[in-house]
């Protein structure tokens, strides 16, 4: 996820709200088929990363977030061969 926000917002405040506004969407697209016994209720855990991409061309930046989502589909496509190829 790249966001661009102003300097003065706290990295934490800017991931609470951004985790709390899309908890809420997710719960009411698809109420009644999220279990709330998971995660005791939560939908994302308390935990995140942040790293500053400033200076670096927008170009750059977009074309790495591509390159993630494609070795991301790879890693789960290999997966899914893995599983269902017979030994």
């Amino acid at each position: 996820l790249l966001v661009h926000y102003p300097p003065k917002v706290a990295v934490s405040k800017l991931v609470n709200s951004l985790k709390g506004v899309s908890a809420r969407r997710i719960r009411q697209e698809f109420t009644g088929r999220i279990n709330r016994t998971i995660m005791h209720g939560h939908l994302w855990s308390p935990s995140y990363f942040s790293a500053s991409c400033g200076g670096a061309p927008m170009a750059i930046v977009r074309e790495y977030i591509e390159q993630q989502k494609r070795l991301l589909q790879g890693a789960r496509q290999s997966s899914l061969e893995m599983h269902s190829s017979p030994a």
